[in-house]
């Protein structure tokens, strides 16, 4: 299994993200069923904010599929996403989900809002 999986040309999972969404949805039985929707909306402190969310399929939903998920992008996020990997970390110095975006001018130091 390699460490990212391409999917498209939206957006790349690496494999402790796929692990942790994985052991999320386990957790919460309301989650089954779902998959992880990744999006883009304004606000934060630099306009623009990401989120996640467990979600059904929308018919216009980008699907990437990698390391058995599915995870959903829907066409607006996609344009602001394109490109980016999304990663998880659990150190003493960092602990959650980390969107490396090359759209992304400028990234607040909260690591959850961007400049587009």
């Amino acid at each position: 299994m390699n460490a990212i999986a391409p999917v498209e040309t939206v957006i790349r999972i690496t494999e402790s993200a796929a692990a942790q969404i994985k052991h999320l949805t386990a957790m919460d039985p309301a989650n089954a069923g779902k998959h992880l929707r990744i999006y883009v909306e304004q606000g934060g402190c630099s306009g623009m904010q990401y989120g996640m969310v467990f979600d059904e399929v929308r018919p216009d939903d980008h699907q990437v599929e990698m390391f058995d998920l599915i995870v959903l992008v829907d066409p607006f996020s996609g344009g602001h996403l394109r490109g980016s990997t999304v990663d998880f970390q659990d150190t003493l110095n960092a602990s959650g989900f980390k969107v490396i975006n090359p759209n992304a001018r400028q990234s607040c130091g909260c690591g959850k809002s961007f400049e587009a």
